[in-house]
């Protein structure tokens, strides 16, 4: 939806079945990163703390990380896995804004209804909330609020680190078609390489 490509991303039919972290690199200046779903992966019991540890560490320690959309599904009630994420992104100072998807699933009184009980449940975690937006890939719902994000967090640069290079400012008409030079790829979410045996089956 943000690229404007449509089929840009392999999709598996099974949910949660991606394994990879898939870079999309956007007019040669920048990156689209899309990390693997922290509550679906598929992967072996035994693997999925380390799995998870390796999200975990892209998290926090990408020097050049500027924003992460937390995506929440809009036709759920506050799901603890979400709430946990988002509380791990705010205990450990990861910059990033909500973004409900699915909005064209539910009725709005339903996708509102869920929305707020999320806002309340984690209210409480902060002294001004972070961003809220709404979108949908199938009606394009949302696009240009988010691409308005994007460009912006270019502009301030990077959260940490030194700044980086000038990135080409994304067009100030924002509504489909939008044009972007998008080149695909991934690598492996390859845990740290640490023998020790992690308890959890995830760090937040």
């Amino acid at each position: 939806m943000l690229s404007g490509k449509e089929d840009l991303a392999r999709v598996s039919p099974t949910p949660g079945f991606t394994k990879l972290i898939n870079f999309f690199t956007i007019n040669k200046s920048w990156r689209l990163v899309d990390l693997p779903g922290y509550g679906f992966a598929k992967v072996a019991r035994e693997d999925k703390a380390l799995f998870n540890r390796a999200v975990n560490d892209y998290l926090k320690n990408r020097p050049n990380l500027c924003c992460v959309f937390a995506l929440i599904d809009s036709g759920l009630a506050p799901q603890e896995i979400d709430l946990e994420f988002v509380q791990w992104l705010v205990r450990n100072a990861v910059p990033f804004v909500l973004v409900f998807t699915k909005i064209d699933r539910g009725t709005p009184e339903e996708v509102q209804a869920n929305i707020a009980a999320f806002t309340a449940a984690i209210a409480v975690w902060f002294e001004k909330m972070p961003e809220i937006f709404q979108c949908s890939s199938a009606t394009g719902h949302g696009r240009g609020e988010l691409l308005r994000v994007i460009s912006a967090t270019l502009d301030a640069g990077p959260a940490e680190s030194e700044p980086a290079p000038s990135a080409a400012p994304l067009p100030a008409e924002v509504e489909p078609p939008f044009s972007l030079r998008v080149r695909a790829g991934n690598e492996e979410a390859k845990a740290p390489r640490e023998k020790k045996r992690l308890k959890g089956a995830r760090p937040w």
